[in-house]
């Protein structure tokens, strides 16, 4: 399921690295922190073994949440950054591509984006995943809203309890 220079993981084990040898007993695996593994090759028979070298496309998955006081805007938003993604160079338009309202959490509205991109370089996937998000930053400021943050609410009941005192 792998060759040499695969970058390959397990999920049961904790395996994850690139493949450097594959001798007749053993597999030698170098970390992401340098490490060398040295795993018998019939561990391999045992283990599920991800090859994420041999993917596609790379998934940019993001819940974004704006206020609830921006609640007119987030049609025109998620419009927005639908058709941004769309247009996208680096996209991937015949692959999945969502943008929907998604929940009413506790402090915004959220909307999530689920798409995929043209590369499966891990540097350059990082780069196009800021710069979609930077792009949707762009288009919620344009609207004049903004995105949540945690935030909590005091309701006062409308007769003042607090009255005012002569010393």
């Amino acid at each position: 399921p792998f060759a040499v220079g695969d970058w390959v993981r397990s999920p049961d084990r904790e395996i994850e690295g690139t493949v450097e040898n594959i001798g007749w007993r053993v597999t030698r695996i170098r970390t992401f922190d340098k490490r060398p593994l040295y795993i018998p090759n019939s561990i391999f028979s045992q283990i599920a073994v991800e090859n994420p070298s041999r993917m596609s496309n790379r998934r940019i998955k993001e819940t974004i949440g704006i206020r609830y006081d921006d609640a007119s805007k987030i049609e025109i938003i998620i419009s927005q950054v639908k058709e941004m993604l769309k247009d996208h160079p680096d996209i991937d338009t015949a692959k999945t591509l969502i943008v929907n309202f998604n929940s009413f959490a506790p402090s915004s509205l959220d909307f999530f984006i689920y798409t995929f991109t043209k590369t499966t370089d891990w540097i350059k996937y990082h780069e196009i995943k800021q710069d979609v998000l930077l792009k949707i930053l762009e288009i919620i400021e344009k609207q004049g809203a903004e995105c949540a943050f945690p935030t909590s609410t005091i309701h006062m009941p409308d007769n003042d309890m607090l009255q005012e005192t002569e010393n």
